[in-house]
């Protein structure tokens, strides 16, 4: 059993045409203080994939079961989410993580951005707007595909639209909730430039086929390294499982986990067959912050 405990309160006005009032409201939140979360494990299709057939889909295997991509991390300044997935409501339902407080955004594609407006409760829990660190180029699509989150008029009411509030970054340093992060170029295929994270010795690599030259040192002396590994063969824009086992053999973290994982990864048949130091991560899977 699960006891919600609260690690915000705030105080919240409702307002419409016909009356104001002020409402004490808590969210209902488990602590994750001093962990890692990963919310979602899976390829952008998700796994069981729809109209798939296969063993995997089919296993009804928990660990096999894998929404879309998406880590948290319970800073002591709050929670830090990194990317918002189609699946957003239902991860942070699932692990009854009741508030963020700011998001990262590794890269603009529809996987790892359409679960935007799940965000938008959460003005009323923190009382100001949620803050969004992205690169000019993602900030431009989210500006694109959510439209509506940005009007020229006022809304009719609060809680209508989400309340956002854009955070340039580039590959420069920078701090996020009290938290030093440093960023992380790569290469997702031939087109795409996208940015992992290191915040401690913790790096989040996700979507990626190819780490650049000057990125390897910001992977120097990791702890835990969370890295892209699609599928058994290689991927034009991610690595298959043996290039992800490669990469993370030459970064040396003490525990490499493997994410977006399409389902052609069977959850304890390909653990088995990894190095005692890496392993196949799965939604739900907890990580000690260090």
């Amino acid at each position: 059993m699960h006891f919600l405990l609260s690690c915000t309160h705030v105080v919240l006005l409702i307002e419409d045409k016909y009356q104001s009032l002020t409402v004490t409201k808590t969210p209902h939140n488990t602590p994750i203080t001093g962990e890692i979360v990963l919310l979602g494990t899976g390829t952008s299709v998700g796994v069981p994939s729809i109209g798939c057939g296969c063993d995997v889909c089919t296993s009804g295997h928990p660990k096999n079961q894998r929404t879309r991509c998406s880590v948290v991390f319970g800073l002591p300044a709050g929670n830090l989410l990194i990317d918002t997935p189609p699946d957003l409501r239902t991860q942070l339902l699932r692990e009854n993580i009741g508030i963020v407080h700011s998001v990262l955004f590794t890269h603009e594609h529809a996987d790892h951005i359409y679960g935007l407006d799940d965000l938008r409760l959460f003005q009323f829990y923190l009382g100001h707007a949620v803050s969004l660190y992205c690169e000019e180029k993602v900030e431009d699509r989210i500006r694109r595909s959510f439209d509506y989150a940005f009007p020229t008029v006022e809304p009719t009411h609060r809680g209508a639209i989400p309340k956002l509030e854009f955070q340039r970054i580039s590959t420069e340093p920078f701090e996020v909730l009290d938290t030093p992060v440093i960023p992380i170029r790569l290469n997702h295929g031939p087109r795409f430039r996208v940015l992992g994270f290191r915040i401690g010795n913790i790096a989040y690599c996700t979507d990626t086929n190819e780490i650049p030259e000057e990125s390897w040192p910001l992977l120097e002396g990791l702890d835990v390294l969370i890295l892209d590994a699609l599928r058994r063969k290689p991927h034009v824009t991610h690595f298959g499982l043996d290039d992800g086992v490669a990469a993370a053999e030459k970064v040396g973290a003490g525990q490499t986990i493997f994410t977006h994982i399409s389902h052609d990864l069977d959850h304890e048949g390909t653990n088995a067959q990894l190095p005692d130091s890496m392993e196949l991560g799965y939604d739900g899977m907890r990580i000690p912050l260090t």
